[in-house]
């Protein structure tokens, strides 16, 4: 699940929490996809015009794209699950690590 971090003046802070992903649907997975990239979208537009330093968009950048992956991945075993007859409730969010090494 994502979880803002931050009042409405801060940066808004998105971060995938693997262990809470229990009764998503697919709808809400693409609703967080949509959360993600909106954020990464406002980092960049931050770091462009100099409202960020490079080391914390970085840092920002790379746990909003680990996100997405997770995502992703959670979305397309689901998927999956459901193409060949198996539970798609079964699908377990993989840790950021192992989805990141995976060929596009």
């Amino acid at each position: 699940m994502l979880s803002g971090v931050g009042g409405s003046a801060g940066p808004r802070r998105l971060r995938w929490r693997a262990t809470s992903v229990g009764g998503m649907d697919d709808k809400e997975i693409l609703s967080h996809i949509d959360d993600l990239v909106a954020t990464e979208h406002d980092l960049r537009a931050k770091l462009a015009s100099g409202q960020l330093s490079s080391a914390e968009e970085r840092e920002r950048l790379r746990s909003a794209e680990e996100a997405l992956d997770q995502c992703w991945d959670l979305l397309r075993q689901r998927r999956a699950r459901r193409e060949f007859g198996e539970n798609p409730e079964e699908a377990q969010t993989r840790p950021a690590g192992e989805v990141e090494g995976y060929m596009q």
